[in-house]
């Protein structure tokens, strides 16, 4: 049987609800419509779903609170798209900081969020097409880390677990296939997002600073991601590409 995604619509205004609902059935995809944390939480408990559309101005706990309660527990690697007023620029970029893998400033077109929801569904199941990639199911070592390209898991020396997001993941395969080349900010943003950047997109940057933190890096002196002025970001060392995982 064909697999039918299941998107689940997290908003407290019932409207949009119920028109953002109807819209993604007819056009080929399963929905559930909650009101607020609680519902999500107690529906995500029992069912899975492939994508999850979160508003941000909610009462109780906020998106904000929710995508970092998801990042932080089993749904981690459920992909999040989050709703935002049009004003709240800042809203947005702690969205992208929590691990939200988009974002769609209300008042927004219905046709336009089932673009989004393909578009992310898309980049979480494979790797962007323009993207030269390694072979899968193999260890890629750099510095002290390994990343798992079947689990899709960051392993230190140690061989301790660290869980990265989609759109981190992504963006660290991005640097492993391109050791030691600048990429700027528009190209990172096309090849992790399969979108072009506007003038004003900060994604990149925040999502650059989370993938340091995961592998401890210094902002200040960093020794995998160096910021290259006026350019982009160079990720700095070599990368060897090891056996499969055991």
């Amino acid at each position: 049987m064909e697999h039918v995604d299941h998107i689940l619509i997290v908003d407290d205004d019932r409207e949009i609800r119920e028109l953002v609902g109807n819209y993604l059935k007819k056009n080929g995809l399963r929905t559930t419509v909650v009101a607020d944390g609680r519902q999500m939480r107690s529906f995500l408990e029992s069912t899975p779903v492939d994508l999850i559309v979160l508003d941000i101005m909610m009462p109780g706990d906020d998106g904000l609170v929710l995508c970092r309660e998801l990042r932080a527990g089993k749904h981690k690697a459920t992909p999040v798209l989050m709703l935002t007023a049009r004003n709240d620029e800042t809203d947005r970029i702690i969205g992208l900081e929590m691990g939200a893998d988009d974002y769609l400033v209300k008042p927004f077109a219905a046709r336009e969020l089932l673009a989004r929801i393909n578009a992310v569904l898309r980049r979480t199941r494979m790797l962007p097409p323009n993207l030269i990639i390694t072979e899968s199911g193999r260890l890629l070592a750099f510095g002290r880390w390994r990343l798992d390209t079947s689990a899709r898991h960051l392993l230190d020396e140690d061989g301790t677990m660290v869980a990265l997001s989609g759109a981190e993941y992504r963006l660290l395969r991005v640097f492993l296939d391109h050791p030691q080349r600048v990429l700027n900010r528009d190209q990172l943003l096309n090849l992790t997002q399969g979108r072009d950047a506007d003038l004003f997109d900060r994604s990149i940057d925040l999502l650059v600073s989370r993938l340091r933190q995961r592998l401890l890096d210094d902002a200040r002196e960093p020794a995998y991601i160096k910021t290259v002025r006026s350019e982009g970001y160079v990720f700095s060392l070599p990368v060897e590409v090891l056996g499969a995982p055991s």
